[in-house]
């Protein structure tokens, strides 16, 4: 059966662009509280900013002793794709013209026993519209119990929406997260999906509300569970190292860079999910 797809309308737009600055707060309160149980007084410095060629968003980041370096960035852009970069975007071959909405999450925590996690869920709409997201997580050593917590509450949001979601996601994130030159994932996955467009727009955007919730109530859990670990220096060097796949990846493969930068965005934005330090062997 084919599906009609549904073309994003300028409230859909407006909704979807209130639940990601929404998300953002809950986001940022939530790990303010974190870090700062211990007596801390650290905050997200945040950073507005314009794009030349129409919209914006915000930069909010936070450097502490929890979190060596968390970002939370939110941002609505809209224009002209590039000639060169129409024909890599659906629905832009034609006019190039597109509006993106979206919430970019990634933590760098100093415990190298507290896993690093990345989240980020978006709206895309050219002369067609879909969502994209998806959330993962990296241990800087192994964490298997963390990971399963991690990966088991994702595939209840999956599997409260549709049964097949989990599977297909995580398999999508398990090829995505590869770094093909080290031949090796980047953490322990996720889910990771693109092109969503079920036909009902309420679905798709639940869906994608969920997957942040989840990603907010499970990394925190996380974080309260093992962020009192004791560490040494030996663990912090294989932190570092790990980090510095993370950095490959980053700057090589990931699709978020990549449409941040060929469509003029924030370039400190962008960048801001690069690790605060790292080193390679």
């Amino acid at each position: 059966m084919t599906i009609k797809e549904y073309i994003a309308t300028d409230e859909n737009k407006i909704v979807a662009e209130k639940w990601f600055s929404h998300l953002r707060d809950m986001i940022c309160k939530e790990f303010e509280q974190i870090e700062n149980s211990n007596s801390n007084k650290n905050s997200f410095k945040i950073t507005n900013w314009n794009r030349d060629g129409g919209g914006g968003g915000k930069m909010s980041i936070m450097k502490g002793d929890v979190f060596e370096k968390v970002g939370v960035n939110i941002s609505t852009v809209h224009g002209k794709f590039t000639e060169s970069f129409r024909s890599k975007i659906p629905g832009a071959e034609e006019d190039g013209n597109f509006w993106a909405s979206g919430i970019s999450v990634v933590s760098h925590p100093k415990n190298p026993f507290v896993p690093a996690a990345h989240m980020n869920t978006r709206l895309i709409v050219t002369s067609k519209t879909w969502f994209g997201g998806g959330g993962d997580i990296t241990p800087m050593k192994p964490s298997p119990k963390m990971s399963n917590i991690f990966h088991e509450n994702l595939k209840k949001t999956c599997n409260k929406h549709d049964k097949k979601y989990y599977g297909k996601f995580k398999a999508w994130a398990d090829e995505y997260f590869f770094i093909k030159h080290r031949n090796e994932t980047r953490g322990d996955g996720g889910i990771f999906f693109d092109y969503i467009n079920t036909g009902t727009w309420d679905k798709d955007f639940n869906f994608v509300k969920d997957v942040g919730h989840t990603f907010l109530t499970t990394y925190s859990t996380i974080i309260k569970k093992t962020q009192h670990l004791p560490w040494n220096s030996k663990d912090r060097e294989d932190q570092l190292v790990k980090r510095g796949r993370y950095a490959e990846f980053n700057l090589l493969y990931d699709r978020g860079t990549l449409f941040g930068l060929k469509t003029g965005g924030n370039t400190d934005a962008i960048l801001m999910s690069l690790p605060p330090e790292v080193k390679w062997s």
